[in-house]
């Protein structure tokens, strides 16, 4: 496991090194999760929808799966 050492600004906030950013995909505007292990932190990448496309990857945009999903939503609703 590599280590580094980070520095925390006033304001809490810390860099996340380029080597770790890069092996687990992290980039700027993503959301991570911080966890307390009870050891110490825990910082993991939360994974973009987007990047969860599967099998039908660029047969559709976003925005219009994220509109069929909702009218799908909307239909079932009593």
């Amino acid at each position: 496991m590599a280590q580094e050492t980070v520095l925390v600004t006033r304001k809490g906030q810390v860099t996340i090194p380029v080597e770790h950013r890069k092996k687990f995909g992290i980039r700027e505007g993503m959301r991570v999760v911080v966890m307390d292990t009870g050891d110490g932190i825990l910082i993991k990448p939360i994974i973009p929808l987007q990047d969860l496309a599967g099998i039908d990857a660029g047969k559709m945009a976003i925005t219009e799966m994220r509109k069929k999903l909702d009218a799908m939503r909307a239909h079932d609703r009593f």
